[in-house]
């Protein structure tokens, strides 16, 4: 199959933020997911999502330690999101060393360093927001009371570390693959949303079955996960439009 030439692929604007490739890729997804984060998180509306899943499993969260839910979704879903981060390091290593598609290489470098700023940034949030899980709060049979994002956290409660959502970004940084796709084959650029966006479900419905996470802690780390893909997008495509802006200029 032939390579679709990087001219067909829709340009960055010189003005990037006015574009309609910002609009559709930035704004869109930015107004979507504050429109959704914000009554989840600021007006009850994760507690409405929590307290209905948490009636339907009998007043106390059954599928916490559940064989589908720890076991194949948690524990095997992590570990076949490392694997095949693993094969596109190996893949990336292996066209860096011996093929001559530079578009494709680059490809799978931004594949590489995209999964790893996805991941390492919620990683990294969740050390830094102390926010308790459902099964941690008092209105789930647990033992602290509910601390809002943007509220003062008492001294001396100990802080917890469940905002983002660290195994749903295990999912939704592979949202990087729409961007793949841009790069190398648009036609798969589908695909490849649809791939990062139902393994992030899946990932994130789980853990929310599993009362360890809110529903808003998974539209962050989707929103977070896709900035993320996007913004590196932008400067790999820079990096392989050089030459040819070269080109133009000599």
């Amino acid at each position: 199959m032939p390579v679709r030439p990087l001219e067909s692929v829709t340009p960055l604007a010189t003005s990037p933020l006015a574009s309609r490739f910002a609009v559709t890729h930035f704004w869109l997804p930015v107004v979507i997911g504050l429109a959704v984060f914000t009554p989840l998180m600021g007006f009850g509306g994760d507690q409405w999502v929590a307290d209905h899943l948490f009636r339907l499993e009998g007043g106390y969260w059954a599928l916490q330690d559940a064989w589908i839910t720890r076991s194949v979704v948690h524990k095997a879903g992590k570990w076949m999101s490392t694997a095949a981060a693993l094969v596109a390091i190996l893949l990336c290593f292996h066209h860096w060393r011996v093929s001559r598609d530079r578009t494709l290489r680059w490809a799978l470098l931004y594949v590489v360093i995209a999964m790893a700023l996805g991941t390492g940034v919620i990683s990294l949030l969740k050390s830094l927001v102390p926010m308790d899980c459902p099964w941690d709060l008092l209105r789930y049979g647990g033992h602290a009371p509910f601390i809002g994002l943007f509220t003062t956290r008492p001294e001396g409660m100990p802080a917890q570390a469940c905002f983002p959502a660290g195994h749903a970004s295990a999912g939704y940084a592979w949202l990087c693959l729409y961007f793949f796709a841009l790069l190398w084959r648009p036609a798969w650029r589908w695909a490849g949303l649809w791939i990062g966006l139902g393994t992030g479900l899946v990932f994130g419905i789980s853990q929310q079955l599993r009362g360890a996470h809110f529903l808003s802690h998974d539209v962050a780390t989707a929103l977070i996960c896709w900035l993320i893909s996007l913004g590196l997008y932008v400067l790999i495509r820079r990096q392989l439009d050089r030459p040819r802006r070269q080109e133009a200029h000599a």
